[in-house]
């Protein structure tokens, strides 16, 4: 008998989950053993899926599960250098040359378990069946909207949290905005078509802010693109890859610029192939920005798991995209799954 083990997630501010309670039950109607560990940060409570049917486990028990069952979570392992033997669904980040992402490999690879990877969860046609990419453009939006906010302050922006619903962030930055008595600031959306483009566009949008949208066409010369520093703000949504052009050099802090805040939504600090290599490190709930250059000042907001700004709602959206896959979890071998494991396969091999 399939049986999915939901666990807890160990992350600091990682209040998301992949699976709702009504999806839960979807499952289990399927035939379909669903375990769900006890969590302290779930935006979802617990006794939720208990009343469904689900049984519950421990809060991060899953490395005693049994050996048959299939380890849910989104983001990342505690870094133990446990060996891993389990299959495992998750956001690996092990795909594109990440030092960090090698780890993750080895462990596998020595634990005998296997990585179904979201990020590589696609159909026929290569595309992502399940995906946070709207909610990360919105939140990394609103997060570089909040930078650029305490910079009219003198600031740099302080440490962030997790908001109830959507309506509850747009009203808390309009009402800030509209305290500062200043213009509102421009901003360009490079890849502007996709998922996450559009939702730090949509954000913009709600703020009033007027937007510059870019995709393939205008980048297809390739960069640095000067065009950026006539912007506020600026949005990369674009994933790194073999390819990408650099969108900004380290050359732009001593360029004349009207460019205050690089919101690096894609977040890629650790590839080879990083469209912004202005800094090397990831930033996070705490210290949401890095500043690069001080007079005037250019900040860089690159949180890497952004759509936990809403947890609710990047939640059900997610859970409802996945959902109609994990009801295939019988099949394994076939679908979207089949492809997945094949992708894990040949990353497998060189490590």
């Amino acid at each position: 008998m399939t049986h999915l083990w939901v666990r807890s997630e160990q992350r600091a501010n990682e209040d998301r989950v992949g699976l709702t309670p009504a999806g839960a039950s979807a499952l289990l109607k399927k035939g379909i053993t669903v375990t769900v560990e006890e969590s302290k940060s779930r935006i979802i409570p617990t006794e939720a899926y208990h009343a469904v049917g689900c049984t519950i486990a421990t809060e991060n028990s899953w490395s005693n599960a049994p050996e048959t069952a299939i380890i849910f979570g989104l983001k990342e392992l505690p870094d133990d250098n446990s060996k891993l033997h389990h299959r495992h669904i998750m956001f690996g980040h092990a795909y594109k040359d990440q030092h960090s992402g090698l780890t993750l490999l080895r462990r596998f690879k020595e634990g005998g378990g296997v990585l179904y990877d979201l990020e590589y969860l696609v159909d026929k046609a290569g595309r992502r069946v399940a995906a946070f990419g709207y909610w990360a453009g919105f939140a990394g939006a609103a997060i570089s909207v909040m930078c650029w906010i305490a910079q009219q302050n003198g600031a740099i922006c302080p440490s962030v949290a997790s908001y109830s619903h959507q309506k509850a962030l747009i009203d808390e930055l309009s009402q800030e905005i509209a305290a500062l008595d200043v213009p509102l600031p421009n901003a360009i959306v490079i890849g502007a078509l996709g998922r996450v483009g559009t939702g730090a566009a949509d954000l913009c949008a709600a703020l009033g802010i007027p937007v510059t949208k870019w995709d393939i066409a205008e980048t297809a010369s390739g960069g640095p693109f000067p065009e950026i520093l006539t912007h506020t703000l600026f949005f990369n949504c674009i994933l790194a890859r073999p390819g990408t052009p650099v969108f900004a050099s380290h050359d732009i802090v001593k360029r004349d610029r009207a460019l205050r805040v690089i919101g690096d939504i894609a977040c890629d600090p650790d590839s080879d192939y990083n469209p912004i290599p202005l800094y090397s490190r990831a930033t996070n709930w705490a210290t949401p920005a890095t500043r690069v250059a001080s007079v005037p000042p250019l900040d860089v907001m690159a949180i890497d798991n952004l759509p936990s700004l809403l947890p609710l709602e990047s939640s059900e959206d997610f859970a409802r995209q996945l959902l109609p896959y994990l009801l295939e979890l019988d099949t394994l071998e076939k679908s979207v799954w089949g492809r997945a494991k094949k992708t894990f396969d040949q990353h497998i091999k060189g490590v």
